[in-house]
């Protein structure tokens, strides 16, 4: 099942709030007939208890009106003419307000899916949005890319809630069948992140992932062992990140050189100082040492193949040469004015 985030409040609360608004029209009703209660006759000819006043109200606002109990005294019809009647109006409104509400509701999700399944095309699917995948999340948003092209692949409810207040298409259902994964097109994605929990469930996405696309998407996953890497990229994975080597070597690091951590740290937290990024190679640059360039490059993207600059390959810039540099993202200073 396929949800969009909510433009507005959330429905239970916006029902919760037309059911009290009925409910406290009907108390308010009851009240005004319990206190002019001897203006009204009924069959019985016993008085009007308050039960009586209450199925007064209720067959009143819902316009039923079995004419049991009729308003008898003169005040008794100016309060049904000044109340009881702009209140049978209002609680009508609320009444079919919410039913026309939710099938607008229906409607205008309804088409929202409709042309979401013809737009979405290029987008990066997220499969798990636990620690991980949230960071993913964050990271591409940073990139530059637009929420819209961001599907969340998740099985548990919480977290899927969570994707969604976050203003992201999500999929429930789990990654590893391949009915998900057509559910969110995987067929048209530009990449798949795979940030599940379990290394078992990692290679079963990637699998599936692979399987239904041929290899022509991208697949990233994620593992916590190194030992399962080989078993991933054999599984269709082009990128494995092992996340506990990775943690381990940053803690040794901290141990012999603590100043690198702080580096670290600066590169992968955005708005903090230094940031990675990428560019392509402009025309005035090809054949020049990456060194002499104003960007500090770091290293070159070719052909698909990281080339670092102490390789001979790497002593000039080539035609098609993406740049890996290391820009300042420090927030622009306000302007005062």
């Amino acid at each position: 099942m396929i949800h969009f985030p909510a433009h507005r409040r959330a429905p239970l609360r916006a029902l919760s709030l037309r059911v009290l608004a009925a409910v406290a029209l009907v108390f308010a009703t009851v009240a005004v007939v319990w206190l002019d209660r001897d203006g009204y006759h009924d069959n019985n000819e016993d008085g009007m208890t308050l039960l009586d006043c209450f199925y007064y109200a209720v067959v009143s606002l819902s316009t039923t009106g079995y004419g049991d109990v009729t308003p008898a005294s003169q005040s008794a019809r100016l309060a049904n003419v000044l109340f009881v009647t702009p209140a049978r109006v209002l609680f009508l409104i609320i009444l079919v307000g919410t039913t026309l509400e939710v099938l607008t509701d229906q409607y205008r999700n309804g088409r929202r899916l409709t042309q979401w399944r013809k737009t979405v095309k290029d987008h990066v699917i997220i499969c798990g949005y636990g620690t991980k995948g949230r960071s993913a999340v964050s990271a591409l948003l940073e990139d530059g890319m637009d929420k819209s092209r961001i599907v969340v692949v998740e099985r548990n409810g919480t977290a899927l809630r969570q994707a969604t207040s976050a203003g992201l298409v999500t999929v429930e259902g789990s990654a590893t069948r391949s009915a998900v994964l057509e559910e969110a097109h995987v067929r048209s994605a530009k990449a798949v992140i795979i940030a599940t929990d379990s290394d078992d469930s990692s290679v079963m996405v990637a699998l599936t992932a692979r399987q239904l696309t041929a290899g022509q998407v991208r697949i990233i996953a994620a593992v916590r062992e190194a030992e399962n890497a080989p078993l991933l990229r054999q599984s269709g994975a082009h990128h494995v990140i092992v996340s506990a080597a990775t943690a381990g070597r940053l803690l040794g690091l901290s141990t012999s050189a603590p100043p690198l951590i702080d580096v670290v740290e600066d590169l992968l937290t955005p708005g903090q100082g230094m940031a990675l990024a990428m560019r392509s190679a402009e025309r005035d640059e090809v054949g020049r040492s990456p060194r002499e360039l104003d960007s500090l490059v770091i290293a070159l993207v070719r052909r698909g193949r990281v080339v670092t600059l102490t390789d001979r390959a790497g002593a000039e810039i080539e035609t098609g040469d993406m740049l890996v540099y290391v820009r300042d993202d420090r927030p622009l200073p306000a302007t005062t004015g």
